[in-house]
């Protein structure tokens, strides 16, 4: 059984045992007990029903041990926690679940139609650190709501037109004719070779060919990156489709039907006319001189989603677009409806460590770390692994040297050694001749401590997968991963697995470990990361 099914029946239960509507029991939910505690999960909703049925926190416990304790041989404990403990049967069936297809699917994911746009980076220069982090993220995420059940597609906004893009262009040009860029043009080494590649007769090009062809060019170097990093977007979508479909100038017009713009100094200005004195330049939808801002292009592209079916939008963004998301989260949830429908993730910065140095990046000045670079050197692996590791609104150090350490001490080689030292464990046992699918008698199976903890720990990737969900973030998976790891060598350490002696047990074992090398798979796939076999 599915933690979230029972989690579901305990609640309904308790609900009809306190005479509540399901609805007052919001904040009923299992959580891993810490280690001390001798306890499968625990429910600490008593502490958070005090003040609804106006009894003691500890009362409440003791009348929640009641209804539950004869299946879970429930505990009551200040200052109101109930602890509860499976039995061997129950573990051995949630094992048994986690080998199906929809194992990790919940109720409200389905029929989610959810576009998830990220990386977006503009095509002026190669990837950079930043957008192998957004990457990760964003990917990352795409996986963990389709194995939710949510239907999910993914998205990279390309910015092939406007004033950097002109820049762009510009700078390149100064290249080919050997020249240095403008003043505040792209710098970068990258354009030299662009420009030395250049055919004679681009001396006849106009700016805006060489733009155009700037672009193309750093889009097959976005794309090659991307495949390289284990990440295929299911569309590319430009901004010029967007105007070539006059997408701005409809978006426009939905925003006045509906009073949501007013007219002040010759410019169009989102918002109402009673915010007048509230409104900055900021919010300017159409400037005086008739040309549009990024703010209604980019509102006209969220626009464009929703007319394709999408229930749901998800943009990742770098740090240095922190202050243009309440406006858009304003714009487009007003717009769409319903605020909830979109939601924007801001993800920071990446520095690169080397040894003790942390190396000094500028982007524009051509002076950075390209993501190419990186992962060339540590491995795609590693890269998305450390990217995953922390929550995206913190800042995020990544050590190289640790990263090329095959050694558990770098976290990704002490997840993905578990799943190769199981593989071997296997091929072992077929060259001894051992079966793997050997039944065994679940009754006459004493589960040792070891044992246990591996499997409790199994049970709570769906858990952990819905944590990711709810904050948007892959690190609490990264955790998972090194904890169930964690378990994987203490049991390892304590228990053998192969023994001629002991078949029943050996099959019990092996069935333990299949669930165990299985997860581990589950888990880094969903991280983009490969379980090897071997190392």
């Amino acid at each position: 059984m599915k933690l979230s099914i029972l989690e579901a029946g305990l609640k309904s239960r308790a609900a009809a045992a306190f005479a509540l509507e399901e609805g007052a029991m919001a904040g009923f939910h299992l959580a891993a007990p810490p280690p001390h505690i001798s306890a499968d999960v625990s429910i600490a909703w008593p502490i958070a029903g005090a003040k609804l049925l106006k009894r003691p926190p500890l009362k409440i416990a003791e009348e929640l041990k009641a209804v539950l304790g004869a299946e879970f041989d429930a505990q009551s404990v200040p200052p109101g926690f109930v602890n509860l403990k499976f039995g061997d049967a129950f573990l051995f069936e949630a094992l048994r679940d986690l080998g199906k297809p929809d194992c990790f699917t919940l109720p409200e994911f389905k029929g989610e139609k959810i576009n998830l746009e990220f990386v977006s980076a503009n095509p002026t220069g190669p990837m950079h650190l930043a957008s192998g982090r957004g990457a990760t993220l964003g990917d990352s995420l795409a996986r963990i709501f389709r194995a939710l059940g949510a239907e999910v597609s993914t998205e990279f906004y390309v910015n092939d037109a406007g004033k950097q893009v002109e820049l762009l262009g510009q700078s390149l040009k100064a290249r080919f004719k050997k020249a240095e860029p403008p003043e505040n043009g792209y710098q970068g080494a990258y354009l030299k070779d662009m420009g030395e590649a250049l055919p004679g007769e681009a001396s006849g090009w106009t700016d805006l060919q060489f733009s155009e062809h700037a672009v193309t060019e750093m889009l097959k170097l976005h794309r090659a990156d991307m495949k390289a990093f284990g990440v295929n977007f299911d569309r590319w979508f430009l901004e010029s489709e967007l105007h070539a479909a006059g997408a701005p100038a409809q978006a426009l017009a939905v925003i006045k039907e509906r009073g949501m713009a007013y007219e002040k100094d010759n410019a169009v200005w989102f918002g109402t006319a009673s915010e007048l004195e509230s409104d900055d330049k900021d919010r300017v939808l159409v400037k005086a001189d008739g040309r549009n801002t990024y703010f209604l292009n980019d509102i006209a592209y969220h626009l464009n989603k929703f007319s394709r079916g999408f229930t749901r939008l998800i943009d990742i963004w770098g740090p240095d677009h922190h202050g243009y998301v309440p406006r858009m989260e304003a714009a487009v949830g007003a717009l769409a409806g319903s605020q909830g429908k979109f939601k924007v993730l801001i993800h920071q910065q990446v520095a690169l460590k080397r040894g003790e140095e942390t190396v000094k990046m500028s982007k524009r000045a051509g002076d950075f770390i390209s993501l190419k670079e990186l992962v060339d050197e540590v491995g795609a692996d590693a890269c998305r692994f450390f990217f995953a590791a922390r929550g995206p609104h913190t800042h995020l150090t990544f050590d190289v040297d640790l990263a090329k350490k095959k050694s558990n001490d770098n976290p990704v080689y002490y997840v993905q050694y578990v799943h190769a030292r199981i593989s071997s464990i296997f091929a072992n046992a077929a060259a001894k001749g051992v079966d793997p699918a050997a039944g065994f008698d679940e009754a006459r199976i004493l589960i040792n401590a070891e044992e246990r903890a591996l499997m409790l720990k199994l049970l709570w990737l769906e858990k952990t997968l819905a944590d990711c969900a709810r904050d948007f973030s892959p690190h609490h998976l990264t955790t998972y991963l090194t904890e169930l790891s964690a378990c994987f060598h203490s049991f390892y350490d304590k228990c053998k697995v192969l023994d001629p002696e002991h078949k029943e047990t050996s099959a019990y074992r092996l069935f333990l470990l299949e669930h165990v090398r299985g997860i581990i798979a589950k888990g880094l796939g969903l991280l983009g990361v490969s379980a090897p076999e071997r190392m």
